[in-house]
């Protein structure tokens, strides 16, 4: 068997884009990987665009080779959209393998360690506050309408919900200061009026699901550590499942979680074993994030045994579409040390449209795939008729 053509597809995905990767083979077998970036969507398919020489031709069977060939193909530019434009065509070169063998993902990576695996609702109130007019929901203008989303939680059947730092209003807002914004929001502090606005946000949030669903506090790159330090010590009373972090310096990170009651949580942004270890050795997180769509599939699965060595469980990252929850929701079924899967429930009316199998989600649980390759397939009619077409991503 040999690889005919790579494909990508840029496909309008609301208020971010979605990177789709399509390998063909002489063999008729077509494999689909995931790698979404929001902010570099033209980055990481040029750079899948680079990478065609070092594939076509070449036996799609033999993931781990083809890893190793587009591993050394950028080894001058390590990480980031490199690391994501092989671990979108790295996830297609697997499927394929899965598919030529006619069994799942799950089942080549040694068979099911669980049918089924927990998730809960990210971005909770985040995407309605910012983006209610693309969802067709309601924005997030008052305290009482977090208080009601919290209802809607649990009358879904979900047992624990993530959010930002959702600042109700007409209009409302998001603190998204880590990723942009005007002079002066560069320094990541955090101001009295933000922690009030925090500690009313989550306390809302905890009154309306009650005691049995989990809290998550996504903080992103929005703070340094002092101001870390301060959001943790305030949210102890409330228990949270974890406070999530993205911060380069493991020991920054360690400092925070030895310094707080509350759970800390991070990893996404970190790329193959190498950059994990650190935090590993350290135990500078109580929980680490696994980005698949970043890394691949056979590296994350590596990140995972290796954070089971440590005592660590891993949660994937997922804010994208259905096509990677079935690859994280895969990455889930073959390891040991599983805490929780992250997925977004508020989303652009066409989502479904886009892939042939959506998940199975019962009471707040979805179901291990079970079909040859991810479990589902891409729509490419559906694909082609929400491309995103050079447009300016905003998240």
């Amino acid at each position: 068997m040999k690889i005919t053509d790579i494909e990508t597809f840029i496909v309008d995905a609301g208020w971010r884009p979605w990177i789709f990767v399509k390998v063909q083979t002489d063999e008729g077998i077509t494999g689909y990987g995931e790698c979404s970036d929001g902010r570099s969507p033209q980055g990481v398919t040029g750079a899948i665009e680079d990478l065609k020489p070092l594939l076509v031709d070449q036996d799609p069977r033999a993931y781990e080779m083809r890893f190793w060939d587009m591993l050394r193909g950028t080894r001058q530019s390590p990480g980031g959209i490199a690391a994501k434009a092989i671990a979108g065509i790295e996830c297609a070169l697997v499927d394929i393998k899965a598919k030529a063998l006619g069994i799942s993902v799950v089942e080549l990576f040694g068979g099911p360690m669980r049918d089924q695996v927990r998730v809960y609702w990210s971005h909770c109130g985040t995407s309605r506050a910012m983006h209610s007019d693309v969802i067709g929901i309601p924005p997030i203008r008052t305290m009482e309408d977090i208080t009601e989303l919290g209802h809607e939680v649990v009358d879904r059947g979900f047992t624990a919900l993530k959010t930002n730092i959702v600042i109700p209003g007409d209009p409302p807002s998001v603190h998204f200061h880590g990723f942009g914004g005007s002079f002066g929001t560069t320094d990541q502090v955090v101001t009295i009026d933000l922690l009030r606005n925090i500690e009313k946000l989550m306390c809302a949030f905890q009154e309306a699901v009650g005691p049995n669903v989990d809290l998550c506090l996504d903080l992103n790159f929005n703070f340094k550590t002092e101001g870390c330090l301060r959001i943790a010590k305030m949210l102890e009373p409330l228990d949270l499942l974890w406070l999530e972090i993205d911060m380069y310096d493991p020991e920054a990170l360690l400092q925070i979680k030895e310094s707080t009651t509350t759970r800390i949580c991070s990893g996404e942004n970190l790329f193959y074993m190498r950059d994990f270890i650190p935090y590993f050795e350290l135990h500078a997180a109580d929980v680490m994030m696994i980005d698949v769509p970043w890394n691949g599939f056979s590296q994350s699965k590596k990140i995972g045994d290796l954070a089971e060595v440590y005592q660590i469980n891993i949660a994937p990252h997922n804010y994208y579409s259905h096509l990677a929850t079935y690859i994280s929701a895969s990455l889930c079924a073959v390891l040991p040390n599983i805490r929780i899967m992250e997925i977004d429930i508020d989303d652009v009316p066409w989502k479904d449209d886009l892939v042939t199998d959506l998940p199975e989600i019962v009471n707040g649980y979805m179901t291990t795939p079970t079909k040859p390759g991810w479990g589902t397939e891409l729509n490419e009619e559906a694909i082609g008729n929400h491309l995103w077409e050079n447009r300016s991503a905003n998240w």
